[in-house]
């Protein structure tokens, strides 16, 4: 039987996980997924390191010597995810090599409390780039008002970028701009751009969570349009995505990006992110199976992954049912469902859980801390 994984690589799309743990890098796990299912690369961001840390004894070790050291509990953080990044890039190096740095990329996230300060995470993109050191590294930043400009600069600069947290095609246009004119700028000043690399990643499932639970509302209120309503349930996700990879298509398909490509540069690829199914009434490789085109990378979580390696359907899915995604979202408006305020919201909640997991990281770590230190004292007292 074909690998429904490595059959994505005809029809364009790469396959990037959603996840680094130390205990799959140790393990071989990683490795096996790369040799097995043509993985492409990783993505990691505050949610996924906090589950990976406070749950995997992998990290224990580094983890008390940083303590012993005396360092606080973001330096153990950032120390500890760089460590991983490292070791992810280095095993995705020959994928990057053999594909001339079109793929064999792993991300890794700005802090979150940086969200809103442009000049903040800009310093602390460097400083990823700079301390880690690998030229497959995408450093995440996300695409809010403050993103923007830092992300323009940071590519300007030749640091490979990965836009995360985008929900609106109009956010999606202004990330791609941003692209566009930070390659612009390195060619007025005469510097290459062919080893830019960049994505832009365009939040899925989170969509449906919201709408849905909306219609649901409004459904509930609505008596005779009730049904009218549920009927508009588990589509927007898909029909937003389809839509942003329109825009792709018109921003990377016209002259502008003709020049840039001349000189060689490389299209911004869309990145679906947030592809875990979460209604158990969909099917589990919903966010798979219909975003599936060229120029694409879908980063999907280990359980989605396995679902698709499993049972996905392969098809060129991604420009399909293009007039009905738009008429989909003009129903939603007429049914008095905001699409600005809805995309809105959900990046701010989406930065505002990326602090959340911080949070909950570093109290992780003090405890930990706490433990090491009175452990310590009490074999000192027993002197």
């Amino acid at each position: 039987m074909i690998n429904p994984l490595r059959q994505l690589e005809a029809l364009g799309q790469s396959v990037w996980l959603d996840d680094i743990d130390r205990g799959q890098l140790r393990s071989g796990l990683f490795e096996q997924l790369i040799a097995v299912d043509g993985l492409g690369g990783a993505t990691g961001n505050p949610t996924i390191f906090e589950q990976a840390i406070d749950h995997d004894t992998a990290y224990d070790e580094q983890m008390q010597q940083l303590i012993a050291e005396g360092k606080g509990a973001q330096v153990i953080y950032e120390t500890l995810a760089m460590t991983d990044v490292q070791q992810v890039a280095d095993f995705l190096r020959p994928t990057y090599e053999r594909t001339d740095g079109q793929d064999g990329f792993v991300s890794i996230e700005v802090s979150p409390y940086l969200a809103h300060d442009a000049a903040g995470t800009l310093a602390e993109v460097r400083r990823f780039w700079q301390t880690i050191e690998r030229p497959n590294l995408l450093v995440k930043i996300p695409a809010t008002p403050a993103g923007i400009p830092a992300i323009r600069q940071a590519l300007a600069e030749g640091i490979n970028i990965n836009i995360t947290l985008i929900f609106s095609i109009e956010n999606y246009r202004q990330v791609a701009q941003a692209y566009l004119n930070a390659l612009e700028e390195r060619v007025a000043a005469g510097q290459d751009i062919s080893r830019i690399a960049s994505v832009a990643s365009f939040f899925v499932s989170r969509v449906d969570v919201l709408v849905d639970q909306l219609l649901e509302n409004r459904a509930k209120a609505a008596g005779t349009n009730a049904q009218q309503l549920k009927d508009l349930e588990g589509k927007t996700a898909i029909a937003n995505a389809r839509l942003a990879y329109q825009e792709f298509k018109q921003m990377f398909g016209g002259p502008r990006f003709a020049a840039l490509q001349k000189r060689g540069a490389r299209v911004q690829r869309p990145l679906w992110a947030s592809t875990s199914t979460k209604n158990p009434a969909y099917r589990d490789v919903l966010y798979v199976e219909e975003l599936i085109g060229p120029d694409t990378v879908n980063t999907m979580p280990p359980a989605t992954l396995e679902s698709f390696r499993e049972h996905g359907r392969v098809r060129l899915s991604i420009e399909d049912q293009i007039q009905e995604a738009k008429v989909h979202l003009a129903a939603l408006a007429e049914a008095g469902i905001s699409y600005n305020e809805v995309t809105r919201q959900l990046q701010e909640e989406g930065v505002q859980k990326f602090i959340d997991s911080c949070q909950t990281l570093f109290a992780c770590i003090d405890r930990k801390r706490q433990a090491q230190m009175e452990s310590k004292l009490a074999r000192e007292e027993k002197k």
